[in-house]
């Protein structure tokens, strides 16, 4: 997987490349992204790509580290203010407790190890710090959505997504939970009239709104406990 998106690299800012459906995400997520609260605050952007959420959070206050496993993705976040490393969001070379800020974005769905993942993500995060993610939902209709038709759409490239990956919404909860992370979830999806006039080639971007149900993409926020410890 991580060879496809060197592959792609060329297509990271283009907003009707191959992802642009992650330029729409990164704008959403960054809604929930409040402003720094100190001096010095740091976000760290786990599974970074080419630093698509940066112009999005540049004026909030935070130092914006990424971290991705992929080679090209930390050299073209690098290129638009993000401090970047090559790493693996499984053991990220950060120390316990840095982080003000947390970012999960279109990530856990790639990974074979959710607990995993959700310990290393909380493991970052000081106490009352923010953990802030989207994903897609381990279910039939994801699966339809989100895989069957949404990898049809014009300049998608198949085979992104792989089913068996999908995230598992009530373990995701609860494995937060284990960490000091009370995480809230919210449905979104793409406007439908903003979706149809980009496949029309009328508009670069798309808006995302929010829905009733969690059941394809979600978003989740979470703070830590400010009594937990490392």
């Amino acid at each position: 997987m991580t060879a496809l998106y060197d592959d792609l690299a060329a297509q990271w800012w283009r907003p009707r490349g191959a992802f642009a459906a992650l330029h729409w995400l990164a704008k959403a997520r960054a809604a929930l992204i409040p402003t720094a609260r100190r001096p010095g605050a740091v976000l760290v952007d786990l599974g970074c790509g080419g630093g698509l959420l940066a112009p999005h959070i540049s004026g909030k206050g935070y130092l914006h580290v990424g971290v991705d496993l992929s080679r090209e993705g930390p050299r073209l976040a690098a290129a638009h203010g993000v401090k970047a490393v090559q790493g693996d969001v499984l053991a990220v070379p950060l120390r316990p407790g840095c982080a003000d800020v947390v970012v999960l974005g279109e990530v856990l769905e790639h990974l074979a190890d959710l607990p995993r993942a959700v310990e290393a993500a909380c493991r970052l995060l000081r106490p009352g710090g923010l953990l802030v993610l989207d994903t897609l939902a381990d279910t039939a209709l994801s699966r339809f959505l989100a895989i069957t038709v949404a990898e049809r759409l014009p300049g998608v490239p198949r085979g992104v997504h792989d089913p068996a990956l999908l995230v598992d919404r009530d373990l995701l909860v609860r494995e937060c939970a284990r960490h000091g992370v009370r995480l809230r979830l919210r449905g979104i999806r793409p406007a439908v009239l903003d979706l149809l006039a980009w496949v029309a080639g009328a508009r670069d971007a798309v808006r995302m709104v929010r829905v009733p149900t969690t059941a394809v993409l979600f978003q989740g926020t979470g703070t830590k406990e400010n009594q937990w410890r490392q």
